[in-house]
């Protein structure tokens, strides 16, 4: 069955559904790694990437966005002078009553009947201002790290920006 599009899930509504020791089969999380770069440099400048609403960004869509400022960041500024950690995790499941569509699909499918729905994604809520990825770098690599994280904020549903800091205090 076709994956539905992320708008279905971008606004937050209703409670929050992380209790994976009670429900079997939770897709596994799709971010690889959380800290790329030189995780033992010491960087002065800290760009941070937030949102400016309330949203909630499926866990593919972190990936998407960690891979294009990792990409660009690699290439343009090298592996050694920089290090990007992605600041949200996905916690809450994400549940759809997949519904049979075609011909004589009244006759196989039970509509809203057991409509709890299957697991078929987790999702990080984010309130408004939150960060989801930080770069530190040297002062002369922050142009390539905002141009970073600009690619990397058009793979959100939410307007994004960021905001410069000096300075190891977010990165904790």
């Amino acid at each position: 069955m076709v994956r539905k599009p992320a708008s279905m899930y971008r606004r937050i509504t209703g409670q929050a559904y992380t209790r994976r020791e009670y429900m079997g089969g939770v897709p596994a999380v799709r971010i690889n790694q959380f800290d790329m770069g030189n995780l033992q440099g010491d960087f002065p400048v800290t760009l941070t990437l937030r949102v400016k609403n309330r949203v909630q960004v499926r866990h593919t869509s972190l990936e998407a966005g960690r891979i294009a400022a990792n990409k660009h960041l690699s290439g343009q500024a090298g592996v050694a002078n920089y290090h990007l950690k992605v600041r949200a995790y996905p916690h809450c499941v994400l549940r759809e009553n997949k519904l049979a569509t075609g011909a004589g699909a009244d006759r196989v499918s039970s509509g809203m009947r057991n409509g709890f729905g299957k697991t078929v994604g987790t999702a990080a809520r984010l309130e408004r201002d939150q960060a989801i990825l930080t770069v530190q770098v040297s002062a002369d690599k922050a142009s390539v790290a905002k141009k970073a994280l600009w690619k990397a904020s058009m793979k959100f549903p939410s307007p994004c920006y960021v905001d410069v800091e000096a300075g190891q205090e977010y990165m904790k």
